[in-house]
């Protein structure tokens, strides 16, 4: 029953610190609320959003989230209205120990821009703790002579809440006559027990006292512990131990060792003997003196036996009880500073980290945020934070101890593409200690760099008369972007050669830039033309660059050289007259010719192939030059006929001839005449010899198409009903007789040279398949009927 009414009384302190929550404290910059401990998960704490003045709509846009500073998550946050809820129980006591207030701090993130919001939530105290002995029973030995006024302190009950919940009071059992309790306050704000003597015992009217002592804290309702008490009274023993000092002060190091010797304690008791022997003890027996401090009974000698953490406590205050042989004891107090030392390094926390980030982020682009956290005190919590210098990002404070990594300037992938950034942490303690965290940043590729040809102008070759589809050359661009803005796509941008489109000429493959030409080149017609070649990445919108490419048709042997002098196409050979009376050397005429090829192909040399007298005349291998090599003698013939051969210089040479006609005369005139004379009769005869041969072929051809017309309507009129057309496919065995053809001049066949003749299916060539002979036994009563239609089929093949 009773459990049930303090559980009762719990719901209403909740119900009543919920309804006087602190909301805003804009001060700082730091959103701060406050809730009692114990509060099931999934209660409400405040709507956030309200608070910030934001849109609930936009924060699950932004992915809002909270980050707390220790490894549990106390709170969590509904990105679609804004609320703070409890993810989990908070115990103060296990979250915050002894300390007040008890606050955590924590960050709202939101993302796109990236931002931090810090705040911090307080932990009230409700009373769910009782004050608890360290034991049942607490056993006191006062001599019988103790005066009246006498003071006993008395083992200290400890309650884990705080403030007005935690121990407030000490009471005994009113059944007694010789002691009251009376509540004291030590320094630090705990309150203890002295047990107070009222009126003088008498061991032999009493032995022993039986106490019960009841520690009740504040709370509503009050919780409350006991313990007994029994007092032993002693025989008489007037002089108890006195301390050296009623306190004793010391500093000791938080990275002491163990057994380290803080102070030294020491009383001093006028009795002798079993009286004056002192013992030294601990008169307040709590559980972290026990573990971190012990004394030496004998010597009085305080030693540290655990490890001291400044972070944890900062002042221990001990009580030293000397007690000699009779039971008399007295009391000192130790008071041990711990001293702060550099022993813990700078905390780093990467909150949020944006990776990668684009090229073209513009200067003070948030990349990531992080706070940092040294436990030490005093400058050995101090802390800077920075980057190296050399990067281009830089830190700024947001609030105390958190900072945003930001960019210094525009940022190019080109160069850097993956930054490893190391942040430092350094406190400015004695050592001083440094922490150093790893980032990596990426940069994404932009679309921001054309691409670039390997040489600023090409120049491919290819020989003329080529095949299609040569590769003459390749072209070759780099983008230094990266993926598809690097993927080069390559063009020919159209225009005109020889009055013909670009591209019928040559063509690129847009992938790795091989140029092919597509017809065979002709040098006499286009000896070099100039293409334009773009190159252009795969980025959106895509970036491009040009480059002039310039085509040399190197030329090929393929032109004959061209006889200008005389002219080949002349109906007669040209004619020249060389005077009887010519010395030697003389100059008779010229053969002039050029060749349509260029270089070595075009040069020409001149031999003498033929003459009627070889050895009257010479020819000049380098001009063609016709000339006499001695005198004209009567024995020279009056018609001199030379054949004069011109060649190139090609590797496989070409070469034409030159047919000349010399006249040896004694005057120009009557020669010149005479050889005209004979010319033109030896033209007419040829003309009238060609004139009678046209005549008679048209009349012979003339004759044949009318007999054969008149053939063709004669068959047709007496056979068209008996016969068809010979479109059959190849003729078989079984019906030889109707497809022999008489071959003999009277019309009738001999047996011995019969042929089948087959005709092919749509025949109409009258080609033959095969002829074959015909065997001689065949029926005499078929001789004719295969006569007629081995003539029928005849007339129908023609």
């Amino acid at each position: 029953m009773a459990d049930k009414k303090r559980r009762t009384t719990i719901k209403r302190q909740v119900a009543s610190l919920v309804l006087f929550l602190c909301v805003w404290a804009f001060g700082s910059g730091t959103l701060r609320y406050s809730v009692p401990e114990e509060m099931e998960s999934g209660s409400f704490v405040a709507n956030v959003a309200k608070d910030l003045g934001l849109d609930p709509k936009r924060l699950s846009a932004r992915r809002a989230g909270v980050v707390s500073e220790g490894s549990r998550q106390h709170f969590q946050l509904n990105s679609n209205t804004g609320d703070l809820f409890i993810k989990e129980k908070v115990d103060r006591e296990e979250l915050c120990r002894e300390a007040d207030p008890c606050t955590v701090q924590f960050e709202i993130i939101l993302q796109n821009p990236l931002q931090a919001y810090p705040a911090e939530i307080r932990v009230y105290d409700i009373n769910d703790h009782s004050p608890v002995f360290s034991e049942k029973e607490f056993i006191f030995k006062i001599l019988e002579t103790c005066d009246p006024g006498s003071r006993f302190p008395l083992e200290n009950a400890q309650d884990l809440d705080v403030g007005n919940n935690s121990l407030q009071n000490y009471s005994i059992s009113n059944n007694n006559d010789y002691f009251h309790v009376y509540t004291r306050v030590r320094s630090d704000g705990r309150k203890f027990a002295e047990l107070v003597l009222d009126k003088p015992l008498d061991r032999e009217e009493q032995p022993e006292v039986s106490l019960v002592l009841t520690a009740v804290d504040g709370g509503f309702p009050p919780r409350s512990g006991t313990a007994q008490i029994r007092v032993i009274v002693l025989d008489a023993n007037d002089n108890p131990p006195i301390f050296s000092q009623t306190t004793y002060k010391s500093q000791v190091l938080e990275n002491s060792p163990k057994d380290y010797l803080i102070v030294t304690v020491s009383a001093t008791d006028l009795d002798e003997r079993h009286y004056g022997e002192i013992a030294y003890s601990f008169s307040q027996k709590s559980k972290e003196n026990s573990k971190t401090f012990n004394i030496n009974p004998v010597t009085g000698e305080l030693r540290l036996t655990g490890q001291l953490d400044f972070e944890t406590i900062e002042t221990c205050e001990l009580d030293v009880q000397a007690t000699d042989g009779g039971g008399l004891f007295s009391h000192s107090k130790v008071l041990v500073e711990v001293l702060d030392v550099n022993d813990n390094p700078p905390e780093i926390k990467v909150t949020s980290l944006t990776s990668p980030i684009p090229e073209d982020s513009s200067p003070v682009t948030v990349v990531a945020l992080f706070s940092v956290r040294d436990r030490d005190s005093g400058d050995n919590g101090r802390t800077v934070c920075y980057v190296e210098n050399d990067l281009p990002f830089s830190l700024k404070t947001t609030f105390k101890n958190s900072y945003s990594l930001v960019t210094e300037y525009v940022l190019d992938r080109e160069k850097v593409s993956e930054y490893n950034i190391i942040i430092t942490a350094r406190d400015l303690g004695t050592p001083s200690l440094s922490t150093e965290e790893r980032i990596v940043v990426k940069i994404s590729d932009i679309n921001d760099n054309s691409p670039e040809f390997s040489q600023t102008s090409y120049t491919m070759y290819v020989r003329e008369n080529n095949g299609p589809a040569v590769l003459i050359g390749k072209v070759n661009a780099f983008d230094s972007d990266s993926e598809q803005n690097a993927k080069v796509t390559y063009s020919l941008l159209p225009s005109q050669v020889g009055g013909l489109s670009l591209l019928s000429y040559i063509s690129i493959n847009s992938e790795n830039g091989n140029v092919y030409a597509l017809r065979s080149m002709d040098y006499e017609q286009i000896k070099e033309f100039q293409v334009t070649v773009r190159a252009a990445d795969g980025g959106s919108p895509p970036l491009s660059s040009e480059v002039s490419v310039r085509v040399v048709i190197n030329d090929e042997n393929d032109n004959a050289p061209f006889i200008l002098y005389p002219l080949k196409n002349s109906s007669s050979p040209a004619n020249d007259m060389v005077p009887r009376s010519a010395e030697a050397g003389y100059l008779v005429t010229k053969v002039v010719a050029v060749d349509g090829d260029s270089g070595q192909n075009s040069w020409l040399s001149y031999h003498l192939l033929k003459a009627t007298d070889p050895g009257l005349f010479t020819v000049a291998s380098q001009n063609g030059e016709i000339r006499t090599t001695r005198l004209i003698t009567d024995r020279d013939t009056m018609k001199q006929k030379l054949i004069v051969l011109v060649r190139d210089s090609g590797e496989l040479p070409l070469s034409s001839s030159a047919t000349l006609n010399i006249a040896v005369v004694d005057g120009f005139s009557d020669a010149y005449m005479q050889f005209t004379d004979i010319a033109e009769e030896e033209n007419g005869t040829l003309t009238m010899y060609l004139i009678i041969s046209l005549c008679l072929v048209s009349f012979v051809f003339f004759i044949s198409v009318i007999i054969f017309i008149m053939i063709k309507l004669y068959r047709r009129k007496h056979y068209a009903e008996k016969y068809v057309s010979a479109s059959g496919n190849c003729c078989d065995d079984n019906k030889f007789q109707n497809n022999l053809v008489d071959v003999t001049g009277n019309g009738t066949l001999s047996r011995s040279y019969r042929y089948e003749v087959c005709l092919t299916s749509g025949s109409g060539n009258s080609e033959f398949r095969f002829l074959r002979p015909i065997i001689s036994s065949l029926p005499s009563q078929y001789g004719n009927a295969v006569t007629d239609s081995g003539k029928e089929q005849d007339l129908l093949t023609n």
